[in-house]
């Protein structure tokens, strides 16, 4: 269709997403093999306390969820690596773009981590990999982020890393049978230049 001709036209994907490496992490594929990894993340409530869609029950939801991020990624539609401890290369979380639009150089950021990596500075090292991807191989002007008002965790993180609050969207999402607002946060280019990750 015509947006996707016009989505790729600047940056050619290939056949799957490119292999992004920096630090103690690097950025891969999701691929057939992953979904216990995914079902490890996913399934923990704890982890998933703030998304709009519920813990994954078992190793079927998760290979679901693997055909849903492959099709994606095939729709050019939303683009997800898995996060990679660099020495061991086990699966330990996953970062991504959607709403991608080269027209207006701006995409939505999303990441999760598993609970066992949590504050070891690991999202950081990933979203510094992706960040410097998206503004130097995509050349975007803007990333944004949604976040649940309740996830301090993530809106720390993402206002260290240069984000700035714009807005709260009252009732934007149904968690788990709840109206939850978002807030909107956004990211320009040279305010990530200033926040200095590579």
């Amino acid at each position: 269709m015509a947006g996707s001709a016009a989505l790729i036209a600047p940056f050619a994907w290939g056949d799957q997403l490119p292999r992004l490496s920096g630090g103690r992490i690097a950025l891969r594929p999701i691929d057939d093999a992953d979904a216990a990894g995914l079902l490890a993340i996913f399934g923990d409530p704890e982890v998933v306390r703030h998304w709009s869609r519920p813990p994954l029950s078992n190793l079927v939801a998760a290979a679901t969820l693997v055909d849903e991020i492959q099709e994606g990624f095939l729709r050019r539609h939303a683009f997800h690596w898995g996060i990679v401890d660099a020495a061991s290369s086990e699966l330990i979380g996953t970062c991504m773009l959607g709403s991608l639009t080269f027209r207006h150089r701006r995409a939505e950021v999303g990441y999760i981590l598993r609970r066992d990596r949590w504050g070891q500075g690991l999202a950081s090292e990933a979203l510094a990999v992706l960040f410097g991807f998206c503004f130097d191989k995509l050349g975007l002007h803007r990333l944004e982020a949604d976040v649940d008002p309740d996830n301090q965790r993530s809106l720390r993180l993402l206002e260290r890393l240069g984000f700035q609050r714009e807005g709260r969207l009252r009732e934007r999402w149904n968690t788990y049978g709840t109206p939850r607002d978002g807030i909107f946060l956004g990211l320009l280019r040279s305010e990530w230049r200033r926040a200095g990750p590579t």
